[in-house]
């Protein structure tokens, strides 16, 4: 059985710091929280540690100046990817351990307030759970397992709860690295934008994988049909990690390999992919790239890379062709594991994992091009960024 961590609420409205209080919310009635328009809840799941952070953090964000304030915070063990349920009344995270300490959580969130809440959680069955996904009915939901090489699956009750593992499905594979790729390493799962398939990347066998949806499953039966399985195959040494499809109905896929530090662009229709360009994003060849977003407005495309150089390539994309041209850099905090763009396409925030902040850019919505506004927000170990819409907002 997993270790699960328990959760603890700390508020801390209006501090600036990002620095957090001592006292447990769950003993105090906590304020509504005052917002104004352009604002929503920043979430950011962290790696924790005794002198570091203690799990997720919650802030307010002003969309349009770029301006946040911490919130309140809830303790969890290494929730290094979070996602939030259609209707963000609720929070699912990973445990990102070995395999006795890996796990899922389930949060409500409480917009007035700001208060989260852990519900209950389940272990992984599988080591390293990296990512998680649900599905566009806030029924199913899958951890991608780094460690183990699997994808692990889990239904979501009617009050927000997670039953536990219902499915994990095994892989196997390696690629040409013997040391990145000697087994299977699943890093991230999405659903196509049609809610039919769900995709998978797995850095060690350099393979794309499909699965399709089971609609209508009842309790206790997968939201996945294992023997619906395809592959892509990626070239060899790419090392699949994150992926994004484009906001026009999901026509072109990208693809970022951690290891080639490439994009890879396809054309996506009905589940099928048609591989069309390859595009360095890094040209420092050091085996880090990690984050990958299209923006809001579909013109430009955003790829995060550390180990050297740390920072942001930026391309342009082809309106016709969904193709990239790569227009700038941006150097960033070190270890951009993750970052996140604004709805209205204004910034980009980026999770400087080694330098303990968050860093607000300013987006150029002519150039796509980043401007430092130096509006960090301090936080131990940043390592996943989510928006939500506030009480006011949503």
């Amino acid at each position: 059985m997993a270790v699960m961590t328990a959760a603890l609420l700390v508020s801390c409205t209006g501090n600036r710091s990002g620095k957090t209080g001592d006292r447990n919310a769950s003993e105090e009635t906590l304020p509504a929280i005052e917002t104004m328009g352009g604002d929503l809840f920043l979430l950011a799941g962290t790696y924790t540690s005794k002198e570091g952070s203690k799990g997720i953090y919650l802030y307010r964000f002003n969309i349009d100046t770029g301006n946040s304030d911490s919130i309140s915070m809830v303790e969890v063990d290494n929730p290094s990817y979070l996602t939030l349920s259609p209707d963000e009344r609720f929070i699912y995270t990973v445990s990102e351990n070995n395999e006795s300490g890996s796990a899922v959580h389930a949060f409500s969130l409480d917009k007035r307030s700001g208060k989260m809440e852990l519900l209950n959680s389940h272990p992984v069955n599988s080591s390293g759970p990296c990512y998680i996904t649900i599905d566009s009915k806030g029924r199913n939901v899958h951890t991608a397992n780094y460690g183990g090489g699997t994808i692990t699956s889990f239904q979501v009750k009617e009050d927000g709860t997670l039953t536990p593992a219902v499915s994990m499905i095994a892989f196997k594979g390696s690629g040409p690295d013997p040391i990145r790729q000697e087994r299977p390493h699943l890093h991230s799962v999405r659903y196509s934008p049609d809610g039919q398939y769900l995709f998978a990347a797995d850095l060690g066998s350099d393979r794309l994988y499909r699965l399709s949806v089971n609609d209508t499953p009842f309790e206790g039966q997968p939201g996945l049909l294992e023997n619906s399985l395809k592959e892509f195959v990626t070239p060899a040494g790419t090392g699949p990690r994150h992926f994004d499809f484009h906001p026009d109905g999901g026509r072109y896929f990208y693809l970022l390999g951690e290891l080639s530090g490439e994009v890879i662009v396809f054309d996506y229709a009905f589940g099928e992919l048609t591989q069309k360009q390859i595009i360095a994003a890094d040209s420092t060849g050091a085996r880090g790239s990690a984050d990958i977003h299209v923006s809001p407005d579909g013109r430009f495309l955003y790829a995060s890379n550390r180990l050297q150089a740390d920072g942001i390539a930026i391309f342009s994309i082809d309106p016709d062709e969904g193709t990239l041209t790569k227009t700038g850099y941006q150097l960033t905090a070190k270890h951009p594991r993750n970052f996140v763009i604004t709805p209205n396409g204004k910034f980009l925030l980026v999770a400087g994992r080694d330098d303990n902040k968050i860093q607000v850019f300013r987006i150029d919505t002519e150039t796509g091009l980043l401007t430092n506004t130096h509006q960090d927000i301090p936080v131990s170990k940043p390592v996943c960024l989510k928006f939500a819409g506030t009480a006011r907002n949503d």
